[in-house]
Protein backbone atom coordinates (compact mmCIF):
# COMPACT_ATOMS: atom_id res chain seq x y z
CA UNK A 1 0.00 0.00 0.00
CA UNK A 2 1.17 3.37 -1.13
CA UNK A 3 -0.64 6.90 0.21
CA UNK A 4 -0.41 9.85 -2.09
CA UNK A 5 -0.78 13.35 -0.69
CA UNK A 6 -0.98 16.37 -2.67
CA UNK A 7 -0.23 20.29 -1.83
CA UNK A 8 0.10 23.30 -3.52
CA UNK A 9 -2.96 23.78 -5.80
CA UNK A 10 -4.50 27.46 -5.77
CA UNK A 11 -5.76 30.27 -8.12
CA UNK A 12 -3.25 32.04 -10.18
CA UNK A 13 -3.63 34.19 -13.16
CA UNK A 14 -2.39 33.17 -16.65
CA UNK A 15 1.11 33.66 -17.36
CA UNK A 16 1.62 32.76 -13.80
CA UNK A 17 3.29 30.11 -11.85
CA UNK A 18 2.43 27.07 -9.15
CA UNK A 19 4.37 24.46 -7.46
CA UNK A 20 2.84 21.39 -6.87
CA UNK A 21 3.97 18.58 -4.10
CA UNK A 22 3.23 14.73 -3.34
CA UNK A 23 4.32 13.25 -0.37
CA UNK A 24 4.77 9.29 -0.39
CA UNK A 25 4.18 6.93 2.44
CA UNK A 26 3.87 3.04 3.34
CA UNK A 27 5.09 0.77 0.92
CA UNK A 28 7.38 3.28 -1.03
CA UNK A 29 10.04 1.03 -1.92
CA UNK A 30 7.90 -0.91 -4.70
CA UNK A 31 7.17 2.11 -6.19
CA UNK A 32 9.41 2.97 -9.42
CA UNK A 33 7.23 5.40 -11.08
CA UNK A 34 5.38 8.82 -9.92
CA UNK A 35 4.23 11.52 -11.58
CA UNK A 36 0.45 13.84 -12.01
CA UNK A 37 -2.45 13.23 -14.20
CA UNK A 38 -5.09 16.12 -14.67
CA UNK A 39 -9.08 16.09 -15.47
CA UNK A 40 -11.02 19.20 -16.10
CA UNK A 41 -14.98 19.09 -15.77
CA UNK A 42 -16.35 17.09 -18.44
CA UNK A 43 -13.00 15.61 -19.69
CA UNK A 44 -11.28 12.35 -19.21
CA UNK A 45 -7.85 12.04 -17.24
CA UNK A 46 -5.10 13.47 -19.07
CA UNK A 47 -1.07 12.36 -18.67
CA UNK A 48 0.88 15.13 -17.85
CA UNK A 49 4.34 14.05 -16.41
CA UNK A 50 6.28 11.16 -14.78
CA UNK A 51 9.50 10.89 -13.22
CA UNK A 52 11.16 7.27 -12.59
CA UNK A 53 12.34 7.31 -8.75
CA UNK A 54 15.57 5.08 -9.30
CA UNK A 55 16.99 6.94 -12.18
CA UNK A 56 14.88 9.89 -12.08
CA UNK A 57 14.15 9.64 -15.91
CA UNK A 58 11.27 12.40 -16.96
CA UNK A 59 8.37 11.99 -19.55
CA UNK A 60 6.21 14.99 -20.33
CA UNK A 61 2.80 15.38 -22.14
CA UNK A 62 3.26 17.44 -25.47
CA UNK A 63 1.37 20.24 -23.86
CA UNK A 64 2.97 20.90 -21.25
CA UNK A 65 7.10 20.44 -22.71
CA UNK A 66 8.94 23.46 -21.94
CA UNK A 67 6.81 24.51 -19.44
CA UNK A 68 6.06 22.22 -16.70
CA UNK A 69 9.10 20.34 -14.32
CA UNK A 70 8.59 17.38 -12.87
CA UNK A 71 11.71 16.71 -9.70
CA UNK A 72 11.74 14.27 -7.08
CA UNK A 73 13.52 14.34 -3.71
CA UNK A 74 14.22 10.62 -3.05
CA UNK A 75 15.19 11.55 0.86
CA UNK A 76 11.44 13.16 1.06
CA UNK A 77 10.15 10.30 -0.78
CA UNK A 78 8.46 13.78 -2.59
CA UNK A 79 8.04 14.72 -6.18
CA UNK A 80 7.15 18.40 -6.94
CA UNK A 81 5.68 19.48 -10.56
CA UNK A 82 6.60 23.26 -11.00
CA UNK A 83 4.37 24.64 -13.63
CA UNK A 84 5.25 27.54 -15.45
CA UNK A 85 3.49 30.44 -17.80
CA UNK A 86 0.12 28.85 -16.80
CA UNK A 87 -2.92 29.17 -19.46
CA UNK A 88 -6.38 28.98 -18.24
CA UNK A 89 -6.43 25.57 -20.24
CA UNK A 90 -4.36 23.81 -17.54
CA UNK A 91 -6.81 24.83 -15.08
CA UNK A 92 -8.09 20.91 -13.88
CA UNK A 93 -7.52 19.02 -10.64
CA UNK A 94 -4.52 17.64 -10.83
CA UNK A 95 -3.49 14.11 -9.15
CA UNK A 96 -0.17 12.34 -7.73
CA UNK A 97 -0.05 8.65 -9.20
CA UNK A 98 2.53 6.17 -8.12
CA UNK A 99 2.90 2.45 -9.62
CA UNK A 100 5.64 -0.29 -10.43
CA UNK A 101 5.84 0.79 -14.46
CA UNK A 102 5.49 3.72 -16.75
CA UNK A 103 2.66 4.50 -18.47
CA UNK A 104 0.63 7.48 -20.10
CA UNK A 105 -2.79 5.93 -19.24
CA UNK A 106 -4.80 5.81 -16.03
CA UNK A 107 -5.89 2.59 -15.67
CA UNK A 108 -2.11 1.61 -15.41
CA UNK A 109 -1.74 3.01 -12.02
CA UNK A 110 -2.40 1.38 -8.40
CA UNK A 111 -2.05 4.28 -6.22
CA UNK A 112 -3.84 8.22 -7.21
CA UNK A 113 -4.13 11.23 -4.32
CA UNK A 114 -7.42 12.86 -3.95
CA UNK A 115 -6.32 15.62 -5.70
CA UNK A 116 -5.47 19.20 -5.75
CA UNK A 117 -7.46 21.83 -7.71
CA UNK A 118 -5.70 24.85 -10.17
CA UNK A 119 -7.48 27.04 -11.66
CA UNK A 120 -5.60 29.72 -13.83
CA UNK A 121 -7.69 32.96 -14.44
CA UNK A 122 -7.74 34.84 -17.52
Amino acid sequence: QVQLVESGGGLVQAGGSLRLSCAASGRTFSTYVMGWFRQAPGKDREFVAVITWSGGNTYYADSVKGRFTISRDNAKNTVYLQMNSLKPEDTAVYYCVSDRTYGTESYEYDYWGQGTQVTVSS
